[in-house]
């Protein structure tokens, strides 16, 4: 694993100066946001899975994998409230923890009676913070969506409400690429969108966690723990893209069981993907928010890799980097 250029955290900035081409977009696009509340954005019909945190963790993971889903809720039947997401960083940690203190047999022997109440005993153990618990009423603004997104590095929160005797309902969760497709589908004003990424600074250019086809799984893993991320750009010796692997990916892992396969280099590994995986989505930096917009109508995307004229790695733009953009929040 290597890392890329070097940068500074970035903080939440101070407002861009008058004349600055992210004042007009964010101007007009926190007023849109600010017209519509969470509920909109949610589809005139759907389903919501909800585990109890009781069940088994293996058993919530086929759940998730049926349905085709990588996060869901979670339900506390004691104290009959909401208990939080069962989300990927939840079996990236998992695997990580056993990979370090336990053998493959004892693995496999405990997922079987594992529950997700259990997890956060994990989080602990291979020193991972606890996560968040964000949650938000459905009528809530988009903007106040967008916020709490961005400030809390979530990518998805909880819309709660309460029945007439006070308790706690979940009625869905909103994501991050849900609340961006609104956006690309309802936002008129695209005029304001048709400003490169070079020119509004939209993205991480440096300091990327980068890996080679070669690098074992298990070194992706730790750095998806340790740096907080979830995709690691996969390149060859001259800096060229070649893949992207994703805390999706170790999802894989937990369904199939195969721990004693976490030192196998990425590039075995990536060979398992399901036929209809979406590949890698690039872009340039002369590419425009209005692009990246239309591409997000189009398709399910969650992160842009950056490549110049030669498919070389520049950088990542992620969807939290877009809605932080949007909304005037910066790391």
């Amino acid at each position: 694993m290597t890392s890329r250029g070097s940068s500074a955290d970035k903080e939440l900035e101070a407002p861009p100066s008058a004349d600055s081409p992210a004042l007009e977009i964010q101007t007009l696009v926190r007023s849109f946001l600010k017209e519509h509340t969470a509920y909109d954005v949610l589809p005139v019909s759907y389903r919501l899975i909800v585990f109890d945190t009781r069940l088994l963790v293996k058993k919530a993971l086929a759940g998730l994998v049926q349905n085709g889903i990588v996060s869901a809720p979670l339900w506390s039947s004691e104290l009959h409230r909401f208990a939080g997401m069962l989300t990927v960083s939840d079996f990236v940690n998992l695997i990580q923890y056993y990979y370090t203190h336990a053998s493959v047999e004892d693995a496999l022997q405990d997922i079987e009676k594992f529950e997700i109440g259990n997890l956060r005993d994990v989080e602990k153990k291979v020193g991972a913070p606890a996560p968040q618990l964000i949650s938000m009423h459905p009528m809530a603004s988009l903007y106040d969506a967008c916020r709490l997104l961005a400030e809390s590095r979530a990518h998805r929160v909880p819309l709660l409400d309460h029945d007439a005797l006070g308790t706690e309902m979940i009625i869905s969760v909103i994501t991050q690429y849900r609340i961006l497709k609104f956006i690309a589908v309802n936002y008129k004003e695209t005029r304001s969108l048709r400003r490169s990424l070079s020119e509004l600074k939209i993205g991480t250019y440096g300091n990327i966690a980068t890996a080679s086809l070669s690098t074992p799984v298990i070194e992706l893993i730790n750095i998806f723990v340790d740096k907080k991320i979830s995709a690691v750009p996969i390149i060859d010796e001259n800096g060229v893209v070649l893949n992207v692997y994703e805390t999706v990916d170790v999802m894989s892992i937990a369904r199939t069981g195969r721990y004693n396969e976490l030192d196998i280099p990425v590039g075995e590994a990536l060979e398992a993907r399901p036929k209809d995986y979406p590949g890698v989505h690039t872009c340039t930096l002369n590419d425009t928010l209005y692009s990246i917009f239309q591409t997000i109508r189009k398709q399910r995307v969650y992160r842009l890799i950056v490549v110049d004229s030669d498919k070389k790695l520049v950088g990542i733009v992620s969807l939290s980097d877009i809605l932080g953009y949007l909304v005037g929040y910066q790391r």
